[in-house]
């Protein structure tokens, strides 16, 4: 059964618009009561995990290379703090213990054989293309794709095929671009949120708003998968729509946020664009904060 990935801002911001919050800081809790998401015994991933990625429908060179670069930064030490290998470690906190991602084939997929329009069947269908083990496979579609629930209760998906009967279960995430469907729901803070508190959009660190809006959503699908990659590991609330490492701590990028607000983070003298981590090849990156099992809190690299 998959798992759904409801970036929740509109429902976050109306469920929390009349809350009053404290000041936070960093590592601070998002709400009053300790958050705990439960260890329901099952499988997780960890050690060398290959991404594997399909590209359906239209991305240019320069789009691409921001998600491999930030799939690549993850797990790679070298870059300025805050980080994106720090942010990635506190997946090491989890049962899970160290997970390395190692981008591996790539598939271009320009030609919309499946159309524009695409059911769940054909995300499936697509992640398919790749049969390896200890590996994830990422549907990314483009910003002219519309996939079955996308913008109504979705920005992304995390799920797992079985390929044949007693065969290994093997993970796969799907992302949409947001930037002419719904930016205002998949790409805030880049974006003003559709409903909630209204406030100024941050700048995209890497001047694209659905591509920066992607990277928070895969951020937040690969930290999912590696900490409950089969409905069976850490999450909160039914199986079917869990909190997850990062679902759990939605809306929250830097120490003070509250709903319409991501939170005090950096901003880039130049371009005037807000991040928290660095990443590779001089990549900057916006991350959403993750919970943290040693502190029950959600946890922000500023």
């Amino acid at each position: 059964m998959n798992s759904n990935y409801n970036f929740a801002i509109v429902l976050s911001l109306l469920l929390l618009f009349f809350v009053e919050l404290p000041t936070l800081t960093i590592g601070e809790l998002v709400q009053e009561q300790p958050l705990v998401l439960k260890y329901h015994n099952g499988q997780l991933l960890k050690g060398r995990i290959t991404v594997n990625l399909i590209w359906y429908g239209t991305f240019t060179p320069i789009q691409r290379s921001i998600i491999v670069d930030f799939i690549n930064s993850v797990s790679t030490s070298g870059a300025p703090l805050p980080s994106a290998s720090t942010w990635w470690k506190t997946t090491e906190k989890y049962k899970t213990g160290s997970s390395a991602l190692i981008v591996g084939k790539q598939f271009l997929h320009p030609s919309y054989s499946l159309g524009k329009n695409l059911k769940g069947k054909d995300v499936v269908s697509l992640a398919t293309k790749f049969n390896e083990l200890s590996s994830i496979t990422v549907v990314l579609t483009s910003k002219d794709v519309n996939v079955e629930g996308f913008c109504m209760s979705r920005c992304g998906t995390h799920g797992s095929i079985r390929r044949g009967s007693g065969s290994a279960r093997m993970p796969y995430v799907w992302v949409g671009n947001a930037e002419t469907l719904c930016p205002g729901q998949c790409a805030w803070p880049f974006h003003q949120p559709i409903y909630g508190p209204q406030s100024p959009p941050l700048v995209a660190p890497n001047g694209d708003v659905g591509v920066d809006g992607m990277i928070i959503n895969l951020a937040t699908l690969l930290a999912g998968t590696v900490t409950n990659p089969f409905n069976n590991g850490y999450f909160q609330g039914p199986a079917t729509a869990p909190l997850e490492a990062v679902t759990a701590c939605t809306g929250v990028f830097g120490s003070g946020a509250y709903p319409g607000y991501a939170g005090r983070v950096l901003v880039d003298g130049a371009s005037g664009a807000s991040y928290n981590a660095h990443g590779a090849n001089g990549r900057k990156y916006l991350l959403p904060a993750m919970w943290d099992p040693q502190t029950s809190a959600c946890k922000t690299l500023v």
